[in-house]
């Protein structure tokens, strides 16, 4: 007896509904951004806003074009990467470390945490001119403000992730008979990893911040200092040029640390 068999349809993807949920997604995460953008160009064009105070959009990328054509805003970006990055780098070097062992042993805590306490609720920029007075206008200065600012977030990031860590599994690891070391390499320090990696996008962000600050006293390099000398001139496009200039690096900088946290946390879901 044969046995007959029917063939079932297959569903073809339509392609039309799939571009339009593509779309959808692009407009819900960017709709606002790019109404944003539109509504600058038109209200500067049109002279709802004074073109001097808010220049049109394209003029703000001419100017952009010409300073990274010229080389001037390379050497600035240059310069700002090499203050902001050796001021994270140090805070990334003292500030794991130094969380790690205070999340882990509660009698360090107890003992930093008044001084960390009184240190972090004091502003970077109000401790600029103390900077200044101790290690001179120079570089070491600027470069000690940022890391000031960024060594906190780092800091009390890595602590909470450490004292946050499932205390059952540290007693599972210690009943199978692992030991310190062990613990700390398999459990602690793998289930710290996301919180550090909060702290270490808060800290990227504020050594930008500060980056501008610092770049405003005493510079007369940096994207900061271009941000002061162009609105000192009156070039407001070049001024505008800067900021977002700022922006796109602080926005580079945070998707290299969310692409190295998926890397090194799959087993964690990030959504940002």
């Amino acid at each position: 007896m044969a046995i007959q068999t029917l063939d079932t349809p297959r569903t073809r993807p339509d392609p039309t509904r799939a571009l339009r949920d593509g779309a959808g997604r692009f407009l819900s995460r960017w709709g606002l951004v790019i109404g944003f953008v539109v509504l600058w160009q038109v209200a500067s064009t049109l002279g709802w806003v004074s073109p001097a105070v808010f220049p049109p959009l394209d003029r703000i990328a001419v100017a952009l074009w010409d300073g990274i054509a010229s080389g001037a805003l390379l050497d600035d970006i240059a310069i700002s990467l090499q203050r902001a990055g050796t001021a994270f780098v140090a805070a990334v070097v003292l500030g794991i470390p130094l969380g790690l062992l205070m999340g882990q042993l509660p009698a360090i805590e107890r003992a930093l945490d008044p001084l960390l306490q009184l240190f972090r609720q004091t502003s970077a920029l109000a401790l600029y001119p103390v900077f200044i007075l101790l290690l001179g206008l120079g570089e070491t200065s600027k470069v000690f403000v940022i890391f000031w600012a960024t060594l906190f977030p780092i800091l009390l990031a890595t602590i909470g992730g450490v004292k946050e860590v499932d205390r059952k599994l540290i007693e599972m690891a210690r009943s199978y008979g692992a030991t310190h070391l062990q613990v700390f390499r398999r459990v602690i320090l793998p289930a710290s990893v996301p919180a550090i990696f909060v702290g270490l996008r808060l800290s990227a962000t504020t050594a930008l911040l500060l980056l501008i600050a610092a770049e405003m006293i005493g510079a007369n390099k940096g994207v900061g200092f271009q941000v002061m000398n162009a609105q000192y001139n009156f070039q407001i496009p070049l001024m505008f040029a800067a900021i977002f200039l700022l922006a796109f690096l602080g926005l580079a900088a945070n998707a290299v640390l969310v692409a190295l946290q998926r890397r090194l946390c799959r087993w964690s879901v990030t959504d940002r």
